[in-house]
C-alpha cells in the first residue's frame, strides 16, 4: 500500500462514513499514524441521498472527497480499498490492493440494505444506499416519465407512473414526500401530454404506524402530510413479491409497478476474519463494551453503524442514525491516545439529540426530548440542521442554494439522465 513506516504507532480506520471522518479528524496530527480506507474515495451524506434520487440535488452536493479532509493531517493517509479479511492474530488486514498491518484497527463499516432473504426484491427492487444507487433512481423515475408519455397503452402507463416504497422509516417518508412533489410540480409542466392524475404513489409499512421509532405525534402528523400530498399509506403491509412489474402483499392489494424502492431496513455489513463470539449474526454487528472495544479484542474496536454497544437505556443497541456514529468517532480519538498513553478510557454515553423526518415544502416532523412538534418550523429546523451538518463549506452553499432555487420556483433543477439506467 506504499504506507510509510513509522515508530508512530499506526491505527487503521475502515470505512469513510460519520463515525471514521469524525474519529479521523478527532487523530489529526497526534502522535499517530492514520491509514484512513474506503472503497469509494470520498464521504457520502446519507440522510439527503433521497433528495438525489428525486432530482433536487446533484450528487457532488452531498459527496465530500475524504482526501480532502485529511489533506492538513501530516501523519493522516487514505487508500481506496476495499477490505477483505482481518487476521487479528498477526494484526493485520487484507484488502483488494494488498496487506496491512496495525496497531490498532477501527472497523466503521457501517450498513448495507437488508433484504431479508428475499431474492425477488433483492433482484428487481431499487435500494438507496449509495450515490450510485440514488442516480439510477433519479434516472429510473425520468425514464419511467419519458416512457408514460409515448405509449399508447393506459395499463402500461399506468405501471409507468405508478411508484411503490418500501419502508415507512424517516427515509421511505422522505422520499415519499419528494417523489409527490414531483407528482405536484414538475409533471404538469414538463409532461404536458400526461395527466398529473394518474400518477401514484404508494408508501407500504410493515408496522402499525409510519416513523415507528418516532413518537405517535410524529407518526400522525407525517401521515397527515403524505395523505396532503397525495400518498397513499399502507400500514400492516409488506411486500411478499416483486418481478419487475407486478407487487405482491400480504394482503389483497396488489398492483403493477415500474418502480419499486426498497427502503424497508438495514443490516451491518462486517468484515470476515473475527471470532464467531464477537458478532451478532441476526443484525450483522460486532458486539462491543462501553469503550467500543470488539469483544474478545483489546486493540480491535468497532465504531457508528456497526458497534451494538449494550446499555440500560438501549438494550438492543444505539439507533442506526448519524449521530451515535458521530459522538462514538469523536470519543474514541480522544480514548486512543489515552489508551497509547495508559491512561484510563472514558466509557461511551449517548446523548440523544432528537429525531427529525421531512415530508415535503413545509412540512416535517421533530421529535426532542421534551418537545414534540411539526410544520413549517419544523421542516426550518430540519434544513438548517442537516445543512449545518454537511461537510465542506462548498457543499453547504450549493444545498442552500438549490434549497431557495427549489422553493422560490417550485422546481428540482437536478432532473436530468446522465447515466440511462437498465434494469
Amino acid at each position: 500500500m506504499n504506507i510509510p513506516t513509522s515508530n508512530l504507532p499506526r491505527i487503521v480506520i475502515i470505512g469513510g462514513g460519520f463515525a471514521g471522518v469524525n474519529l479521523s479528524k478527532k487523530l489529526a496530527n497526534k502522535n499517530v499514524q492514520v491509514v484512513l480506507l474506503d472503497k469509494h474515495n470520498y464521504h457520502t451524506f446519507q440522510p439527503l441521498l433521497y433528495q438525489v434520487s428525486s432530482s433536487g440535488l446533484e450528487p457532488d452536493s452531498i459527496a465530500y472527497p475524504l482526501r480532502k479532509i485529511i489533506k492538513k493531517h501530516k501523519t493522516s493517509f487514505f487508500r481506496l480499498a476495499e477490505v477483505k479479511e482481518i487476521v487479528a492474530e498477526r494484526n493485520e488486514i487484507i484488502t483488494d490492493i494488498g496487506s496491512l498491518s496495525y496497531d490498532y484497527l477501527v472497523i466503521a463499516t457501517g450498513t448495507k440494505t437488508n433484504f431479508f432473504g428475499n431474492q425477488a426484491i433483492k433482484a428487481n427492487g431499487m435500494p438507496m444506499k449509495t450515490v450510485s444507487q440514488a442516480l439510477d433512481i433519479r434516472s429510473l423515475i425520468l425514464q419511467n416519465f419519458e416512457k408514460a408519455a409515448i405509449t399508447n397503452s393506459k395499463e402500461e402507463r399506468k405501471a409507468f407512473l405508478n411508484f411503490v416504497i418500501v419502508g415507512g422509516g424517516p427515509t421511505g417518508v422522505e422520499l415519499a414526500g419528494a417523489i409527490a412533489e414531483l407528482k405536484n410540480h414538475i409533471l404538469p409542466r414538463d409532461y404536458h401530454d400526461l395527466n398529473a392524475d394518474d400518477m401514484s404513489i404508494h408508501l407500504m409499512e410493515g408496522n402499525e404506524r409510519v416513523l415507528s421509532a418516532m413518537s405517535e405525534h410524529a407518526s400522525k402528523k407525517a401521515e397527515e402530510f403524505l395523505s396532503a400530498l397525495g400518498v397513499k399509506v399502507h400500514c400492516k403491509t409488506f411486500v411478499e413479491d416483486y418481478d419487475g412489474v407486478n407487487v405482491t402483499t400480504n394482503s389483497d392489494l396488489k398492483m403493477q409497478s415500474e418502480t419499486l424502492i426498497w427502503a424497508a431496513g438495514v443490516t451491518g455489513a462486517p468484515v470476515k476474519g473475527l471470532h464467531a463470539e464477537a458478532l451478532v449474526e441476526k443484525m450483522n454487528r460486532y458486539t462491543v463494551n462501553h469503550y467500543n472495544q470488539v469483544e474478545g479484542y483489546k486493540n480491535i474496536f468497532a465504531i457508528g453503524d456497526i458497534a451494538l454497544m449494550k446499555t440500560e437505556g438501549y438494550p438492543k443497541g444505539h439507533p442506526q442514525v448519524a449521530q451515535p456514529a458521530i459522538q462514538q468517532g469523536k470519543l474514541l480519538g480522544n480514548n486512543l491516545i489515552k489508551l497509547i498513553n495508559n491512561k484510563k478510557m472514558k466509557p461511551f454515553i449517548y446523548k440523544d439529540k432528537g429525531s427529525m423526518a421531512t415530508i415535503g415544502r413545509n412540512k416535517a416532523v421533530v421529535d426532542l426530548k421534551h418537545y414534540k412538534f411539526g410544520g413549517f418550523f419544523a421542516w426550518f429546523v430540519w434544513m438548517f440542521i442537516h445543512l449545518m451538518s454537511l461537510v465542506g463549506f462548498r457543499n453547504r452553499v450549493i444545498v442552500l442554494f438549490n434549497w431557495s432555487y427549489n422553493y422560490i420556483n417550485f422546481d428540482k433543477a437536478a432532473r436530468l439522465i446522465i447515466r440511462p439506467f437498465k434494469k
